[in-house]
């Protein structure tokens, strides 16, 4: 493991690059962007993620079916990994493009060509070193449909567990929807951690065929509470802004107040 983080240039190490400072400004930035146009994240009851501060690595591998995974990703490490160093891999393309990612703890990743795939499992490997960190990875690749069966992970996923058999890998399955609100809803439930060292009793295509079946099950289990619109089967991670603003909610104040009510903008109450 030490010896393919050592084939990184020290300035071009994932864990030398990252700013704490800088990534709580992005925490901050994510947070008021999420609560503006979101109306609530939403983990499963049955999903928490019940790892503690000593316990790790970890690599968080998830389904990807929108953009807002990224936003996910930040508001998700400081919420359920607080204690933990978290980084992502992107599109190398994007890196090049957006350099001051790497302040924040992403990392370019071209697994088309043979020079990308090694460069990933180097920088992987420099995170991986240390129990207090986390990878938090789209481990399809691409973006896909929550529905779209086999879910289809990169084979990359499979070589992780070589870098490190402490490290513990943990399924969340994502899923967008839209409830009573005019904004969307994220929901999220995270699986059982699969220990390293008992993925590497398997070869990499049957490590790779496990891990795609937590994530599915995981998956499967959540899209059954979204479909039930109960928001009593979540904890609400974070509520964003609930009404439709202007003169429609400027007349329900107003007719709160005479009746010597309490202004709810949201259409339904919230949970």
């Amino acid at each position: 493991m030490g010896g393919l983080a050592a084939r990184l240039p020290l300035d071009r190490r994932p864990t030398a690059r990252r700013n704490p400072a800088l990534v709580r400004f992005f925490v901050f930035y994510f947070r008021r962007f999420f609560v503006r146009h979101m109306n609530a994240m939403r983990l499963a009851r049955w999903g928490r993620l019940g790892l503690t501060a000593g316990e790790g690595p970890v690599v968080v591998y998830s389904n990807h079916p929108a953009w807002w995974d990224g936003a996910v990703y930040v508001l998700g490490a400081d919420t359920f990994l607080p204690h933990h160093e978290s980084y992502a891999p992107i599109d190398a393309a994007m890196m090049a493009k957006y350099g001051f990612f790497g302040r924040i703890g992403a990392y370019g990743v071209d697994l088309e060509s043979a020079a990308g795939a090694a460069h990933f499992l180097a920088a992987s490997a420099d995170i991986l070193s240390k129990p207090n960190r986390a990878i938090w990875l789209a481990a399809q690749g691409r973006f896909s449909d929550v529905r779209e069966r086999p879910v289809g992970l990169k084979a990359g996923i499979a070589r992780l567990p070589e870098l490190n058999p402490d490290a513990l890998f943990v399924p969340l399955a994502i899923e967008y929807g839209f409830w009573e609100e005019r904004g969307g809803e994220a929901f999220l439930a995270f699986g059982a951690p699969i220990r390293g060292a008992d993925l590497l009793a398997l070869d990499r295509p049957a490590r790779r065929t496990r891990l795609e079946a937590a994530l599915t099950g995981t998956l499967d289990h959540l899209s059954e509470d979204v479909r039930s619109r109960d928001p009593a089967r979540f904890e609400t991670v974070l509520s964003g802004e609930a009404g439709v603003g202007g003169i429609y909610d400027t007349w329900k104040r107003l007719r709160a107040r005479a009746r010597g009510e309490r202004f709810d903008p949201s259409h339904g109450g919230r949970p």
